[in-house]
């Protein structure tokens, strides 16, 4: 028994020695600070985000288990802080996001059709590229439209449609209903659209 617990903190000081906190800055502060810029679209929040992961990370480097690189231990623990920044900013843990429903939307999809309705048709997007998410100038009005919903509608888009988590993941972090959720991911969707369509044609 004595010697698996030896063993035990032998491993454990060996993956704890893998990491290299005195490098952190020169091997990830820059892709950690883009990662950040694109999730909250501030440049001095970005850099505040990365100092906290670094220093999260000193405090926790004792959890470090080396099932994964460090890049990607130092990205989950500046997620989770992304993640917080956006529940912050929403005030959503006192309750006071208003998210409404869709009742008073307008119908925009033909159920017979099972597409949009013939008045509300999107125009079609004209890139030079085929895929429009690799063309710069389109990717740069994208970015535009999004600091244009509520902090928590880009928050949720972001975390469903940039890092592809989970719904359940977003409700939990968030502290959204389902049906929350999904009347902010149609209105996110809508708003995009329709301001996409104003500013790139």
């Amino acid at each position: 028994m004595r010697d698996e617990t030896l063993t035990d903190k032998i491993t454990e000081q060996a993956k704890f020695d893998d990491l290299k906190p005195a490098r952190w800055v020169d091997d990830y502060a820059d892709n950690l600070y883009n990662f950040a810029l694109k999730r909250v679209n501030d440049e001095t929040l970005a850099q505040d985000l990365v100092q906290d992961t670094f220093l999260s990370a000193l405090e926790k480097a004792h959890h470090y288990r080396a099932e994964s690189s460090e890049r990607t231990w130092l990205t989950a623990i500046l997620k989770n802080k992304i993640v917080d920044t956006y529940r912050n900013r929403n005030n959503i843990l006192n309750g006071n996001s208003h998210i409404g429903s869709v009742e008073d939307e307008p119908e925009f999809f033909d159920p017979d059709l099972n597409n949009w309705k013939k008045e509300h048709w999107p125009a079609p997007f004209t890139v030079d590229n085929e895929d429009a998410l690799h063309n710069k100038e389109f990717m740069n009005v994208l970015r535009k439209c999004m600091t244009k919903l509520p902090s928590l509608w880009m928050a949720v888009f972001k975390l469903k449609h940039l890092d592809d988590e989970e719904t359940g993941f977003i409700c939990k972090k968030l502290r959204l209903t389902s049906a929350n959720y999904w009347v902010i991911i149609h209105r996110a969707k809508v708003n995009l659209r329709s301001c996409l369509q104003k500013n790139w044609m």
